[in-house]
């Protein structure tokens, strides 16, 4: 990557957002710039100062308050970046949105399909023409991003699709849940699934149609899936957190993935843990709701 490189991370304040900023500080230099993106601006405020504290002498790090759900303040941004300084050589989207296992998951469809979807797609629309030749554009998925967890009578709508293709099966997703349709035309309960799968579909295919480009200059177009971590987001899902990664812990691998000083194709597009791509035809359908954050 580039000498004075530029990185952005959505969904940032906390979490694995909070801890992909500082790996990112702690790993570049005093002349590059992270950008520390939330939606609540004291939020955004504090942790860039926090940030900054910590690794002064390395990255500078600073703070934009943006929401994700707003597609046109996500081209604004990128257009900036674009503008100011030539493009960005670190681009990871991270947000997500909240759920809790006692909340009817259809009554929280659209904020969460607006927050891990129609954001996803912006994302990757706006940012993907300002990456810099040899950048990390990354999805933060789950390993549920699989299509083998979605019914087989449901791959066609995500398998070799267009992202225009992809944003309309979800926009189909979503109207069945409005409906009360979803369960009979074989979407699952859970609202993570077809949306982790569709965050990897529109990877996928917006990986597509820049694939050979990309691997000629050492760009990365990819989903990662970062394993189980111990956030507030996750915490109400699971009993079990003996196997949890702290957020460092699991940001060390995506972070070994941003500054590999090469491109393996075979990761190239696809869903990436621990450094190895995930099958996308693997998977089966999760049962139960302590399948539905599984890493």
């Amino acid at each position: 990557m580039n000498a004075s490189r530029i990185a952005l991370v959505t969904g940032a304040n906390q979490g694995l957002g909070r801890a992909l900023v500082e790996g990112l500080a702690a790993r570049m230099n005093p002349n590059d710039l992270v950008l520390l993106t939330g939606r609540n601006p004291q939020r955004v405020v504090d942790a860039a100062r926090e940030v900054t504290e910590l690794f002064g002498t390395r990255a500078r790090v600073e703070g934009r308050v943006l929401d994700v759900t707003d597609t046109d303040a996500i081209a604004r941004l990128a257009e900036e970046v674009r503008a100011r300084f030539g493009g960005a050589d670190v681009v990871v989207s991270n947000a997500v949105a909240r759920l809790l296992p006692d909340e009817p998951q259809a009554e929280r469809a659209d904020e969460f399909i607006d927050v891990s979807n129609v954001a996803t797609h912006a994302v990757l629309r706006s940012f993907g023409p300002v990456l810099r030749p040899g950048g990390r554009l990354l999805v933060v998925a789950s390993s549920l991003g699989t299509l083998g967890h979605l019914s087989p009578r449901l791959h066609h709508l995500f398998d070799g699709a267009s992202l225009d293709q992809v944003e309309y099966a979800v926009e189909s997703w979503r109207s069945a849940l409005h409906s009360g349709t979803a369960r009979e035309a074989g979407w699952p309960v859970w609202l993570n699934v077809p949306s982790k799968v569709a965050q990897v579909a529109g990877v996928r295919a917006a990986a597509a149609e820049r694939r050979e480009h990309d691997l000629a200059s050492g760009t990365l177009v990819a989903a990662v899936c970062p394993g189980m971590v111990d956030t507030a987001t996750s915490r109400p899902w699971f009993s079990d957190y003996s196997k949890a990664q702290s957020p460092a812990q699991a940001a060390e691998a995506v972070l070994d993935l941003i500054f590999a000083e090469r491109v393996d194709p075979t990761l190239y597009g696809e869903l990436v843990r621990f450094g190895k791509a995930l099958p996308w035809h693997g998977g089966t359908p999760p049962v139960g709701q302590d399948r539905m954050l599984t890493p």
